[in-house]
């Protein structure tokens, strides 16, 4: 098992940041143009005194051209402390990114390609889930919506409503998916201010 407690990774999070931006001779100001994240929000986040989120470190792993796994220091897969095995289910991978019981469970989610894009089947189930589209042409059936979210966008929804993904082309999608209980939702604080209500961001 790995020792480290959930502090210990994020508390290492700010050091190996500032690291990676020094290394690669970036300012503040620079990464702050390139990401959209304020210079304080970056500063805090670097000294410890602002936890991480997704919605920080995507941008961040974009710029300095890492793995999400770099940052926070997930140990490599041939680690022997850690065992993630895919797990298929419905013609789909999902590779855990998280090992914590309960509360919320991070996956990478591969959707292979086929000569035909297949046809939505809905289902339900209890929980909330955060996708954030990597690679390809995500088609989301939500309820009586149909939407096709590319490279970059995202989408976060009760699972209680009948819901869909697959391709939208029939190429291959790899996306990030967070799934936690009901009624749990993830939060966005760097971002400016929105007031529209959940849902698929277009």
């Amino acid at each position: 098992m790995d020792p480290r407690t959930d502090d210990d990774v994020l508390d290492a999070v700010g050091p190996r940041l500032r690291a990676l931006r020094r290394d690669r001779g970036i300012t503040l100001a620079g990464l702050s143009a390139t990401t959209g994240v304020s210079e304080s929000t970056l500063s805090r986040l670097e000294s410890g005194q602002r936890r991480p989120t997704l919605e920080l470190l995507l941008p961040l792993a974009r710029v300095y051209d890492v793995p999400l796994d770099d940052l926070v220091g997930a140990p490599r897969t041939g680690d022997p402390r850690i065992h993630l095995k895919p797990i298929r289910r419905h013609g789909m991978t999902f590779v855990p990114l998280s090992r914590r019981p309960g509360g919320v469970h991070a996956f990478k989610m591969v959707i292979p390609a086929r000569p035909e894009p297949l046809e939505p089947a809905p289902r339900t189930h209890e929980g909330f889930e955060w996708l954030h589209v990597l690679s390809g042409r995500l088609r989301l059936v939500l309820g009586e919506r149909d939407l096709t979210l590319p490279p970059g966008e995202a989408a976060e929804f009760d699972t209680s409503l009948p819901h869909w993904l697959g391709s939208a082309d029939g190429g291959a999608v790899e996306l990030l998916v967070l799934f936690g209980p009901q009624g749990l939702r993830a939060h966005v604080r760097a971002g400016p201010d929105r007031s529209s209500p959940a849902g698929p961001r277009r």
